[in-house]
């Protein structure tokens, strides 16, 4: 198959929307203007680094790369509505590739709804890479960012931690609509996905806050993706990554909030407290508090 050809083929495959003006096909989309603007997030994802295609196939990790798109998208209560993506396809695997991406990118945007408007192809020596553009609009309770945390706040997990590479990490549920709710709910004021693990990306958000935080190890749920045999669990639920649950710094619950969370199996987890920023980040451990552990993943960890 040409290059004419498979994107003539994704573009019949493409959903429509009320917001596509122009779709695939031509030198660029045409999106309609949105009354509170758009919101973009970019991720790429490569073979070796984030799934192995000779172990998961490649089907596996173009719906991956759609997933963790959403996944920013459900951290913010906004709704992913269309995508663009970049392909960077290896040469001595190229038809089996094309086909498993086409295959990944279709099941995901039917599962999300999501347009696919654009992007672009490449072949190349070396791994296949996967880099997607998602575009969408803020959710009906606004954008929920990372810089409102206050002193008091409660620190809360939609859902057990750890353990995810086992497999679930190739295909994260989506938290969108739970991060509709806690968007809606007025009671949040910070939230991220849980990607790079919460022992990194707490961090990020008390930064983004100016905060401090202090997390209970023993509250910190963890998933049943953890060996029972594995050393120290809780603090592999903390540090693993992947998780893609949401991690919320808010006021106290109310009712109607818990229920709609409950209904989409997203009850929040209480782990900690936000503090002062001048109280830094402390992890307490059977009642007594220790240094931040340092973990999580860092793509950049082995540059000097």
């Amino acid at each position: 198959m040409d290059e004419d050809g498979w994107t003539a083929d994704l573009a019949r495959e493409a959903l429509p929307a009320d917001l596509v003006r122009l779709g695939i096909g031509d030198d660029a989309a045409w999106l309609a203007a949105v009354p509170d603007g758009w919101v973009v997030a970019t991720d790429v994802l490569i073979d070796g680094v984030h799934g192995v295609v000779a172990d998961v196939g490649a089907a596996a990790l173009a719906a991956k790369a759609v997933h963790v798109n959403v996944s920013d998208f459900a951290a913010m209560g906004a709704r992913p509505r269309a995508l663009l993506v970049g392909l960077v396809l290896p040469r001595d695997d190229t038809a089996s590739c094309l086909e498993g991406v086409r295959a990944g990118l279709r099941a995901a945007c039917r599962e999300h709804h999501l347009a696919l408007v654009g992007g672009d192809t490449n072949v190349a020596e070396g791994p296949l890479v996967i880099a997607v553009t998602m575009l969408g609009t803020p959710g009906p309770g606004g954008l929920v960012t990372r810089t409102g945390a206050r002193v008091g706040d409660r620190v809360s997990v939609t859902g057990p931690l750890g353990g995810s590479l086992g497999g679930r990490h190739l295909a994260p549920r989506s938290r969108v609509e739970a991060g509709e709710v806690l968007a809606r709910s007025g009671r949040v004021h910070a939230m991220m996905d849980v990607s790079d693990g919460v022992a990194r990306d707490l961090p990020r958000l008390c930064r983004a806050s100016g905060v401090g935080s202090l997390i209970d190890l023993e509250r910190v749920p963890v998933h049943a993706d953890v060996p029972e045999a594995a050393p120290d669990r809780p603090m592999r639920a903390l540090c693993d990554g992947e998780d893609f649950e949401l991690l919320v710094a808010h006021a106290p619950w109310d009712d109607d909030t818990l229920a709609a969370l409950a209904r989409l199996d997203a009850t929040p987890i209480e782990i900690g407290v936000v503090t002062e920023a001048a109280e830094g980040l402390v992890l307490v451990r059977a009642g007594v508090p220790q240094a931040w552990p340092r973990g999580g993943f860092d793509h950049l960890a082995s540059v000097p």
